[in-house]
Order: C-alpha cells, then structure tokens, then sequence
C-alpha cells in the first residue's frame, strides 16, 4: 500500500493541476464523488487482502459479479430501463464469473471460494456502489475531476494505513525488492488508464451496462494466468487440468456471449 499510496498521490496532483473542478460548483456532488472513492477504494483494500490469500483466476471473477448489483440499484434509485435480453445478458456474465471461481482439491473434489467469499461478496457490493455513486458525481463533473478525487481518497486512506515504520523496514528487507517495485510501477502505470477509461464509460453510458462490460475481466485474467502457467512456471497459481481448463473457457465463452448480447440488443 505505501507504494501504491506513494504513486498515486504523484498522479492526483499533477491531474489537480491540469483539471481544476468546474468553478461554482455545488459542495455536493464533490462530497458524493468522495464517499464513491472511499467506497471504491475499500472494495479494493479488500479484494487485494484476498489476492493474497486466493488464486487470482478465482478472486476476480467473484468480485467482478457487482453488474446484478449495479443493475438492480441502477433501476431501483436512477430511473435506468433493462431490455428482457439485457437482462438475460448480465446473468449470463455473473453466471460466468462465477463458473470461473470453481476449483478442484488435491483430492478431485470441486471446491468453492470458502471464507474468502463473503469477503468477496462484500468487495463485490462496494464495488456496486461506487459505480452508482459515481455515476451521479460524473453528472456535475468531469471524469478527469472523478479519477483525481478517487486517486487522492485511495493514497491517503493507503498512506495513513501504512505510512509506519515497520512497514520501511519491511520494504528494505524485502526479498527481490527491485524486481517487487518494478512490477508494483507497471501495475500502475496500466491501472490508472483502466480507471479513467472507466469513469469516461459511467459518465457516457448506463451505469449497469458499462459495468457488466467491465465484469469480463475474468476472460484477461483466465487467459493471462494459462499464458504465465505455461511459459513462467510457479509465476501465477493454476490448476491447469483439461477438466478445469474446459469448464473455464466454458465460463469464458458466457461472458464473451453476455456482453456480445448487450451490444447487439
């Protein structure tokens, strides 16, 4: 967190100088995107706390369930209108994801997500609501002002959580430090355009469309993980076995014909 925290902030201020807010704009709709940021950013905190603890190809489709959540809010709270097909399209996707998270013990017993997956379910919500929020707060303001807010919220909650001591000390010892670091500057040099793409997408379409079109990213992550498996052994954990394997890209093709549906409905 403390990288992260670190890396981020240096994003907000630079996209705070280049982006001010819209001037005379209410305290309102500012105070919504900053609650939708602490949100987001709590789904977060608890989605890496488990990428810790769980194979990654299981813990992102199960957090990347929030479209039913999305949707179900989105109709209730914000006026937005589902076609039947749309419909059958996000389940189809949450159906997928789903699929996606099954597992098979050393024993050949299929295996869910166990305590993690009220973790999940909670980071799923979250990330539900943040996505509502932010879709009120993009009415008012730019998506450039949205992903600045959302970067300052999430340095500041990461730096207060790890802005410690032990946690230099942990950083100077760590093993393979470098190679860590590089790979943490990647990441976020990847993650804040996924994020602006995304708060340009809220505030261009229905909220729960565009979320369930960012749902697929299950689909990057089975087929990343199969790649890494293959060339860089022990990089990812991966159950490679050709039962798992067809029922993964059983869940795949779900979530690749969902978002095909909401595209041509």
């Amino acid at each position: 967190m403390l990288p992260l925290g670190i890396i981020h902030l240096i994003y907000g201020l630079l996209l705070f100088y280049l982006f001010p807010l819209p001037e005379g704009i209410s305290p309102w709709p500012v105070l919504v995107a900053v609650v939708s940021s602490i949100i987001r950013t709590a789904a977060s905190i608890i989605m890496v706390y488990c990428l810790k603890r769980e194979e990654v190809s299981r813990v992102i489709p199960v957090v990347f369930t929030y479209p039913i959540f999305v949707a179900i809010i989105a109709v209730l709270l914000l006026g937005e209108t589902l076609g039947y097909l749309q419909w059958l399209a996000i389940i189809i996707v949450v159906a997928g994801a789903i699929i996606l998270s099954i597992r098979q013990s050393p024993f050949g017993a299929t295996v869910w997500l166990g305590r993690s997956f009220l973790l999940l379910f909670g980071s799923s919500l979250f990330f539900a609501l943040a996505d509502i929020t932010s879709k009120y707060a993009l009415a008012y303001i730019s998506f450039w002002n949205m992903f600045y807010l959302h970067v300052f919220c999430l340095s500041g909650i990461f730096l207060l959580i790890s802005l410690r001591p032990q946690v230099f000390r942990q950083l100077i010892s760590l093993e393979r430090r470098n190679w860590t670091l590089a790979l943490i500057a990647f990441n976020e040099t990847l993650a804040p355009v996924a994020s602006i793409l995304l708060f340009l997408a809220l505030q261009s379409g229905p909220v729960s469309l565009v979320s369930t079109i960012v749902s697929s990213r299950p689909i990057f992550v089975v087929i990343f993980a199969l790649i890494l498996s293959r060339f860089l052994p022990g990089f990812l954990v991966w159950q490679p076995g050709k039962g798992m394997l067809a029922l993964r890209l059983m869940a795949t093709v779900m979530i690749v014909s969902g978002i095909a549906i909401i595209y041509l409905s």
